[in-house]
């Protein structure tokens, strides 16, 4: 009953969280000194046209009104459409929504495989010449500007060793559409070519973006193996004979990993978002390249759209994470 309570509580507080995000993003968006309608009018109209184009999208209204009828029209998961193309913006987002989530998916399943087990090591090792060199790599992930480190990949690996592929999510025609995420549809579907094909694309914008987080996931698992690994039932387990690697891996670790899974979270979150960087690097057609294309175009609406997808699912995940929480930490419940 009281996991039921706090799991309650949780959803309850995301609609304000929700309303809150979209209350700022939509006034930030509006501070941005471009005249809507005179983009979409274009360079040759009149002032009189520009102005009946203005009072025609309602953006003569006052800017609480704007963001009454923005919220009213959002409730019904219309986003407006974009100033450039005239395309509605949800529909947009929504076509490449599944290419940024594979991505995203991707290199965060990299960076648990690479970061948990080396920051384990990195805290049963304290101190030696591995935990040095361990550390010292951690934070030169951290420091690391993802562009830069996308560059170097691509000169690297694609253009010197010829091993992956420039750029691009696929060569030629995607596999039959059923999720848009092109390694599910090519399994659903038997393509095993294009599933080859997608996963040698996705391989290095994926370790692009999943280094960093692999480098912070190695100091949190350090720093939970470390607080865990001196404490009384260890001490008990040790005395009791079971096999040091064992004692880590099933009980240091289980416990250990109670914190990092709500930094996987968090991680993840900062991943999709961080993922535009990346996508623009790699021309990855996902929300990334959308936002980019739209900062260039100064589409107001459509910078606005991507800036509340890319928060519900920031959202959205910590959410989840709250929720599983509470059933892996019965110290919540009290």
């Amino acid at each position: 009953m009281r996991r039921l309570e706090i799991v309650l509580s949780r959803l309850v507080w995301f609609v304000p969280t929700l309303f809150g995000l979209v209350f700022v993003v939509f006034f930030i968006s509006n501070v941005v000194p471009t005249d809507p309608a005179r983009i979409i009018a274009g360079e040759n109209a009149t002032e009189a046209q520009v102005q009946a184009l203005r009072e025609d999208l309602g953006l003569d209204q006052p800017l609480p009104v704007q963001f009454a009828r923005y919220v009213g029209d959002l409730a019904t998961g219309d986003l407006g459409r974009s100033l450039y193309t005239q395309r509605a913006i949800s529909e947009d987002l929504l076509n490449r929504l599944p290419a940024t989530l594979e991505l995203t998916i991707a290199a965060m399943l990299i960076a648990i495989g690479l970061g948990v087990p080396l920051g384990v090591i990195s805290a049963v090792r304290r101190n030696s010449m591995i935990d040095q060199i361990l550390r010292v790599l951690s934070v030169s992930g951290l420091a690391v500007a993802s562009f830069w480190l996308a560059m170097e990949l691509q000169m690297f690996f694609s253009t010197r060793l010829g091993w992956t592929p420039l750029n691009g999510r696929i060569a030629g025609w995607g596999p039959d559409e059923i999720t848009g995420f092109y390694v599910v549809d090519s399994i659903l579907t038997g393509d095993w070519a294009s599933l080859g094909d997608t996963l040698h694309h996705l391989l290095l914008p994926a370790i692009t973006l999943a280094l960093p987080a692999a480098a912070t996931l190695v100091r949190f698992t350090r720093a939970g193996v470390l607080e865990v690994i001196n404490s009384n039932f260890v001490l008990y387990e040790r005395a009791m004979g079971l096999p040091a690697s064992l004692i880590v891996w099933k009980y240091v670790l289980r416990n250990a990993l109670i914190s990092t899974v709500t930094q996987i979270g968090l991680i993840f979150g900062a991943l999709f978002a961080g993922a535009v960087v990346v996508e623009a690097v790699f021309d990855w057609p996902g929300l990334g390249t959308y936002a980019v294309q739209s900062i260039l175009q100064s589409d107001t609406k459509a910078i606005l759209g991507f800036s509340i997808v890319v928060g519900v699912v920031f959202i959205g995940v910590n959410l989840l994470v709250d929720i599983v929480h509470t059933f892996i930490d019965p110290r919540t419940l009290k």
